[in-house]
C-alpha cells in the first residue's frame, strides 16, 4: 500500500489522481491532500477519500470552518501549510497537481523529506529546475513527470540508455487558436480561448496552450527531466493528440507513446512505477478512428512564446521565473477581460527583458525573480490603464 499526499485535490489532475486512486484500492491510500477556495468540492472529496487525515486549504477563515465539520481531521492553511503537508513522514508519494510558482517550494521540501515526487507542477521545473535537480541528487529521490508529454517521453526511454538518444520530440496539439493568423488573434475573446480542441483542461493550462506557452514550459521541463540539450528538443504541431509524445534515437529509430486524451494513464503510470495497472472506466484506442495523423512545424513566429522558452532555458538563470510569474499574471489579466490575447504575450516577452539576469540563483533569488514578473506585468497593465 502505497501511501499519498496529494496537492491541488479540487483541480483537473487532482481529482483524476483520486479516481485512479478508488480504482485502485488495494494498491493506494490518500492520507492528506490541499485545495483551495473550494470548500464545496473540498468536502465532496472528503467523502470519496476515507483515509485522509491531513487538509491544507487556502485561508485561514476556511480552515476554522472546516475543522468544525471534520474535527478529527488536521488542518493546515496558506502557503506555509503546503510545506507542512509535504513534510509529513507516514505518506510515500508526494503528488504536486497546483498550479504555479507556489508549488515550487512544496516540492523541495518533499524531496528534503526523500519522498517519490510525481509532478504536475510545471512552474517546479521551469522556475527552479536547477535547484530540483540538485536537491534530487543530494536527497537520492526519483522524480516521475505526470504531464502527458513526459509521461510519453519516460515511457519510450524505458530499456534504453540516455547516450542513446539523439533528440525528443515534444508534441502540441496546437491550442484553441491554431488554425487562425496573428491577425485573426487580435480579437479573440476569453471564451473562444478556453475551448480547447482536445482536452479538458484548467483556465490557465487551457489559455498556455492557445499561445504555446505551456508547450514552452514543457521544452524546459524535458531539458531538466531528461538531461537533453535544448538543441535536441523539438516541438511538433500534431492536431489529434495521439502521439504525446516521441523519442529517436542514433540510429534513427523512433518510439512514440500513443493513447486517448485521457490524463489518468500518466497519473497511474507514475503511480504505479515501474508497474502497469488497469486502468478502468477508460476508452481504450482505436486506430479506426485516426485513419490519418498530422504533423506540422511548430513556428516561432506564430508562437512567439514557445522561442522565448527556447531562450530562457538556454540562458537559465533567474529567468525562468522571472517568465512564469509575468505569464501567471498577464494570463490572470486575460481571464479577466483586462487585455487583449496578444497582450499576453507583449507583457511576457517584455518582463524577461527587463529583469537583471542572475546566472546561479538562490531560492531567494527565484522568489525576487517570480515577485519581479508578477509586478512588472502588474504596473504594466496599470500604466496603461491610468
Amino acid at each position: 500500500m502505497k501511501k499519498i499526499v496529494l496537492l491541488g485535490a479540487t483541480g483537473s489532475i487532482g481529482t483524476q489522481t483520486i479516481d485512479v486512486v478508488n480504482h485502485h484500492r488495494n494498491e493506494f491510500s490518500i492520507i492528506g491532500l490541499s485545495a483551495g477556495h473550494n470548500m464545496k468540492k473540498l468536502s465532496e472529496l472528503l467523502e470519496v477519500c476515507p483515509d485522509v487525515k491531513y487538509v491544507c486549504v487556502a485561508r485561514k477563515a476556511d480552515m476554522e470552518e472546516m475543522q468544525k465539520m471534520y474535527p478529527s481531521l488536521t488542518f493546515f492553511c496558506e502557503d506555509k501549510g503546503l510545506e507542512e503537508l509535504a513534510s509529513l513522514s507516514d505518506y510515500d508519494i508526494f503528488v504536486n497537481a497546483i498550479v504555479g510558482f507556489r508549488g515550487l517550494l512544496p516540492t523541495l521540501s518533499a524531496i528534503k523529506n526523500q519522498k517519490v515526487i510525481a509532478l504536475a507542477n510545471k512552474e517546479s521545473l521551469v522556475a527552479g529546475g536547477p535547484l530540483v535537480k540538485a536537491a534530487l541528487k543530494k536527497y537520492n529521490v526519483p522524480l516521475y513527470p505526470i504531464d502527458s508529454e513526459h509521461s510519453a517521453i519516460f515511457q519510450c526511454l524505458q530499456g534504453s540508455h540516455a547516450d542513446e538518444v539523439d533528440k525528443l520530440i515534444i508534441t502540441a496539439s496546437g491550442g484553441s487558436f491554431r488554425d487562425k493568423t496573428r491577425e485573426e488573434l487580435k480579437d479573440v475573446t476569453v471564451a473562444q480561448a478556453l475551448k480547447h480542441p482536445n482536452w479538458n483542461m484548467g483556465g490557465r493550462i487551457t489559455i498556455d496552450s492557445a499561445t504555446m506557452m505551456n508547450k514552452g514550459f514543457e521544452v524546459i521541463e524535458a531539458h531538466y527531466l531528461f538531461d537533453v540539450p535544448y538543441d535536441d528538443i523539438d516541438v511538433l504541431v500534431h492536431r489529434e493528440s495521439v502521439i504525446h509524445s516521441m523519442v529517436q534515437f542514433h540510429d534513427h529509430a523512433i518510439i512514440a507513446q500513443l493513447g486517448t486524451a485521457d490524463m489518468r494513464l500518466p497519473i497511474q503510470y507514475a503511480l504505479s512505477y515501474p508497474d502497469r495497472l488497469e486502468m478502468h472506466n477508460a476508452e481504450k484506442f482505436d486506430f479506426m478512428k485516426y485513419p490519418a495523423l498530422h504533423f506540422e512545424a511548430a513556428n516561432t513566429k506564430r508562437y512567439p512564446l514557445l522561442g522565448l522558452a527556447f531562450e530562457v532555458g538556454r540562458k537559465g538563470g533567474n529567468l525562468g521565473a522571472v517568465m512564469n510569474g509575468a505569464d501567471e499574471e498577464a494570463v490572470a489579466l486575460f481571464l479577466q477581460e483586462k487585455i487583449s490575447f496578444l497582450d499576453i504575450e507583449t507583457y511576457v516577452i517584455r518582463a524577461v527583458e527587463a529583469a537583471v539576469y542572475i546566472e546561479h540563483p538562490t531560492l531567494q533569488d527565484l522568489i525576487d525573480a517570480d515577485h519581479f514578473g508578477r509586478a512588472f506585468v502588474k504596473d504594466t497593465w496599470k500604466g496603461v490603464v491610468e
